[in-house]
């Protein structure tokens, strides 16, 4: 018997255990202390809202599912047909293949077949790996083909709120802008951050709903952004992404069915919705060529 959500790896390390399912090449679970540091959900069990997964080759929206590459007109199945987009990439409902698994770190792969939406060849590696700082996430493309393909990728936690509501819990990001949308979340503008979207500094959640993107991440001295979720007993959720990670979304979900602010998105990206389109942050894989994107979490 197989598992809904895929073959089920455990990682630990101390106090620490992270739960993978390679569906989605999914974080189903990560707990510390025995406290949930996402929102957990079952073995068998279909991931509720992305819970956890990598999402690429693109992340959020494509907008008609249409875009156009290198000479190409190319269209994807709509896979949110109320907006009229392609949402998420083209993996997360892929079954990953356990490449590497040890003690505390495991490595999923998945070679993404050519399709007539998606005519390249696309492998992906997704390392993590446990340590006294946190658990680490690497996700390594690589272009298998021929010919220049286009690429972005993301990663959807769930945050758990430490056993209280989300509206006892703060969040703070370091993004000096956000992004405006239209009536089907789709880019709009860029703008400074004010109000409520201006979390450099913590904000209180009561009554604050977010299904947003922001950009123009502020990077510390070694090149990483932070987004912070403080909980009501003092600890401090801690998420990190390197510099290839050009934007965050958050999501409260609270028009999301049966998440609403259960937790919480926050989701490195290296892309904002729609950049198949537009090309901004867009990435060019050459043929033998690769990116990599980091990012990771711990408890305080």
């Amino acid at each position: 018997m197989t598992h809904v959500s895929g073959t089920q790896l455990t990682l630990t390390h101390g106090d620490q255990v992270a739960t993978l399912a390679t569906v989605g090449a999914a974080l189903r679970a990560y707990t510390v202390g025995g406290r949930d540091v996402v929102v957990p959900f079952g073995a068998d069990e279909i991931a509720p809202a992305f819970h956890g997964m990598v999402l690429a080759p693109w992340p959020n929206r494509l907008r008609d599912g249409q875009y156009s590459f290198g000479g190409l007109d190319l269209q994807v199945a709509l896979t949110e047909p109320a907006r009229g987009t392609a949402l998420h990439g083209l993996v997360c409902w892929e079954d990953w293949t356990v490449a590497t698994s040890g003690e505390s770190s495991a490595t999923l792969s998945l070679d993404l077949p050519a399709s007539p939406g998606y005519p390249f060849q696309l492998a992906l590696e997704t390392t993590y790996a446990l340590s006294d700082e946190g658990l680490t996430i690497t996700t390594v493309a690589r272009n298998r083909g021929n010919a220049p393909l286009p690429y972005g990728v993301g990663f959807h936690p769930w945050f758990a709120p430490g056993g209280t509501p989300l509206d006892d819990c703060t969040l703070q990001l370091d993004a000096a802008s956000r992004v405006t949308v239209d009536e089907r979340l789709l880019p709009a503008d860029v703008v400074p951050v004010d109000g409520d979207f201006d979390l450099r500094e913590p904000r209180a959640l009561p009554g604050v709903a977010f299904d947003d993107a922001w950009v123009d991440p502020i990077l510390d001295a070694d090149g990483r952004s932070w987004a912070r979720l403080g909980w009501a007993d003092g600890s401090t959720v801690e998420i990190w992404a390197d510099s290839e990670a050009t934007a965050w979304q958050i999501c409260t979900g609270d028009e999301v069915p049966g998440v609403r602010r259960a937790g919480v998105a926050i989701e490195p990206m290296s892309c904002i919705a729609d950049a198949f389109r537009t090309g901004e942050h867009l990435v060019t894989i050459e043929p033998g060529a690769t990116h990599t994107l980091a990012w990771g979490m711990r408890l305080r």
